[in-house]
C-alpha cells in the first residue's frame, strides 16, 4: 500500500500510476495517493495522465470496508473517494485517464471526472453498476454521469446499469479512444503532451467555467451526504 504511487516525469507530462497490487478498489489510500500525485503535478507538470494497474483501472469503493467496516469508517472512505472524484473533474490541468482494464461503479466515475479517457481493447467492463448490485448511485455521482455522459444514455447506463465493452463505453461517455494494450501509455502521454502545449490559464479558466455548475452541485452532494 505504502508504493502505491508511482509518479513519473515525461516532458511536462506527469504520469501516476496507481496501483495496489490487487484491484485498485477507492479505498481512503487510494485517494491519498492521487490527492499527492496531483499536487505534485501542480507542482512539476503542466497536464496529468492517471494510470491503473494492468488489467484493471479501478474495480471500485473497497466491499470489504463496507460490509466488514465501522459505518464510520465506510463513511470517510466514501467521502474522501468523492472529494477525489470531485478534485480531478475540477483539477486546473488537463487530465488524461489511462485505463487499463476493468473500471466499474466509483471506477467508473474516476473516468468521468477525467477530460481526455483512452481505454484498451480486450474482454474488460467500464461502467455504473450500482443499480444492479442492490445499490442507489450517490447525488455527487449522478452529476458528474450527468455532465459528462449523453442523455440518452442516462436511463440505460446510469439507472440500468449496462455495462459496457470498451468499444461501447465511447458511445457512453466514459471513455474518447480505445487502442491495443501495448499503445495505452504511448498514447495517453501523446495527448497529455498536446494538451500541456495548450495556453494554461485559457485551459483553466474555460474548463472551471464549463464544470461550474456541475461542480458545485457535487460538492454541495458531498458536504450533504
Amino acid at each position: 500500500m505504502e508504493d502505491m504511487l508511482t509518479i513519473e516525469t515525461h516532458g511536462k507530462v506527469a504520469l501516476l500510476k496507481i496501483d495496489d497490487g490487487k484491484a485498485n478498489v477507492v479505498s481512503e489510500a487510494f485517494s491519498k495517493a492521487v490527492n499527492e500525485g496531483l499536487d505534485a503535478a501542480l507542482e512539476s507538470a503542466a497536464a496529468v495522465v492517471l494510470a491503473g494497474r494492468p488489467g484493471c483501472f479501478s474495480a471500485g469503493f473497497d466491499l470489504g470496508v463496507i460490509r466488514a467496516g465501522t459505518p464510520a469508517q465506510a463513511t470517510a472512505m466514501r467521502q474522501a473517494g468523492a472529494r477525489t472524484m470531485h478534485r480531478l473533474f475540477t483539477h486546473p490541468q488537463p487530465v488524461v485517464m489511462a485505463c487499463s482494464g476493468h473500471a466499474l461503479a466509483a471506477g467508473a466515475l474516476i473516468l468521468l471526472a477525467g477530460d481526455t479517457r483512452i481505454g484498451i481493447s480486450g474482454d474488460f467492463k467500464i461502467g455504473l453498476n450500482e443499480t444492479a448490485i442492490g445499490l442507489a448511485l450517490p447525488a455527487y455521482g449522478l452529476e458528474l454521469a450527468k455532465a459528462r455522459m449523453p442523455p440518452y444514455h442516462h436511463t440505460k447506463s446510469v439507472i440500468q446499469a449496462h455495462i459496457h465493452t470498451p468499444e461501447s463505453a465511447i458511445e457512453a461517455g466514459y471513455l474518447d479512444e480505445v487502442v491495443a494494450p501495448e499503445a495505452l501509455m504511448d498514447t495517453a502521454l501523446e495527448r497529455a503532451a498536446q494538451l500541456a502545449a495548450m495556453p494554461a490559464e485559457a485551459y483553466a479558466t474555460v474548463k472551471q467555467r464549463m464544470r461550474d455548475a456541475a461542480a458545485q452541485a457535487m460538492a454541495a452532494a458531498i458536504d450533504s451526504a
